[in-house]
């Protein structure tokens, strides 16, 4: 039974923490489907509960007479499948399964080519992974699944960090096509599930701001930004990165895509690099900051802030007049409203005037679900420095 007299669940949040029970009735194992009910007995929902996480209860459906079991995954994932019919243009990449936002918590499906990654990130869905292996099998037919479960969220729930293949072996460096360009993946190395394929259409606002331009692209990973920068007509491309083996593989991907004369990638510290530049009078036309997370927790959001505005603060040094940033956070806890507060704070202590172009968000793969704002995490703004 959860407390208050509405309870964020009653509102269509999927999940009810442990500090929202007021009390449980019966005996259950963790990971057992259970039923939710507000504090005059009505009912809310059924999802998994686990007492070792902060998040008691994640709601998998607000229809009691539905049973979690191979027909609920079927009919959820083909539902998931069809949106994506639906949204994603010109790639065969894109994600299958959001987590929350396609009303299966705890659940990452992600498609590159022929080859699916896969993370089970909480207990609940871990008891239900064989049935979703054989779902996606039935739906997808995948050449291959590589599982991604190597993130820190999984020892919340008490769960081991784990990847490899599920099923047959494959050479896990895939090529995927996205907006008539063409990049290799890693599905086992690479950050997240080994792309960032939620950055796809915010790499197309690149076209009206880089012919002729000279760009820097900070955090450039394997050279996704960069790949499109010139192909959008930039003179010249200098992509910054501390993993040197992202850097030789956004090499192999400026090769592919035949902008391998346009593009020089180099190791090192992008705060750093940023600092040495401005010491060095390096200007720029466009710059690019595509940073990690800086916070995975509110603990951590003054941090996370002091580190986002001195990035972009130096940026804006950076660029000529009339120069344009794009500029990205990828963490839930840095609101739009905070993230575009510190854009302004930093161009104050950068002596910059600066107007806003555009505000964008995640790709239309990554839907957000109104009534869980956890599922609102990229942001990325558009300015132009004066």
């Amino acid at each position: 039974m959860v407390r208050g007299r509405r309870p964020r669940a009653a509102g269509g949040h999927p999940w009810v923490y442990r500090t929202e029970v007021a009390g449980i009735e019966g005996e259950f194992e963790p990971g057992d489907i259970v039923e939710v009910l507000d504090s005059r007995g009505r009912f809310l929902g059924r999802g998994y509960i686990n007492p070792a996480s902060q998040i008691m209860v994640r709601i998998m459906t607000r229809n009691r007479d539905e049973s979690i079991d191979r027909d609920f995954f079927l009919r959820r994932i083909r539902e998931a499948l069809d949106y994506r019919k639906k949204v994603v243009r010109n790639t065969n990449s894109y994600r299958v399964v959001f987590t929350e936002a396609d009303f299966i918590p705890g659940l990452v499906v992600d498609r590159f080519g022929d080859y699916l990654a896969l993370q089970t990130l909480t207990l609940g869905i871990e008891r239900h992974k064989e049935t979703i292996i054989d779902v996606l099998r039935e739906l997808v037919s995948p050449a291959g699944i590589y599982e991604r479960n190597d993130v820190s969220v999984r020892g919340l729930e008490g769960l081991p960090l784990q990847t490899g293949f599920i099923g047959d072996e494959f050479n896990t460096v895939v090529e995927i096509l996205e907006n008539g360009r063409s990049f290799e993946v890693d599905l086992a190395g690479g950050q997240k599930t080994g792309y960032f394929l939620d950055q796809r259409e915010n790499r197309l606002a690149l076209e009206y701001l880089c012919d002729g331009a000279r760009v820097l692209d900070c955090f450039c990973h394997t050279g996704t930004f960069s790949v499109y920068a010139s192909g959008f007509g930039a003179r010249e491309v200098h992509g910054i990165d501390i993993s040197g083996p992202a850097l030789s593989m956004a090499s192999k991907n400026a090769a592919r895509n035949g902008v391998e004369g346009v593009c020089a990638f180099r190791e090192g510290n992008s705060f750093d690099e940023l600092r040495a530049m401005e010491r060095a009078g390096e200007k720029f036309d466009v710059i690019i900051l595509d940073p990690p997370a800086f916070t995975k927790s509110k603990r951590a959001l003054e941090g996370a802030v002091r580190g986002y505005k001195e990035i972009n603060l130096r940026a804006m040094k950076l660029l000529n007049p009339g120069g344009f940033l794009l500029t990205c956070s990828c963490s839930y806890h840095m609101s739009e409203e905070l993230f575009i507060e510190v854009l302004g704070n930093a161009a104050l202590d950068a002596g910059r005037l600066v107007r806003m172009a555009e505000v964008r968000r995640q790709a239309r793969d990554h839907p957000m679900l109104l009534g869980s704002p956890e599922t609102y995490y990229l942001k990325c703004v558009i300015l132009q420095v004066i």
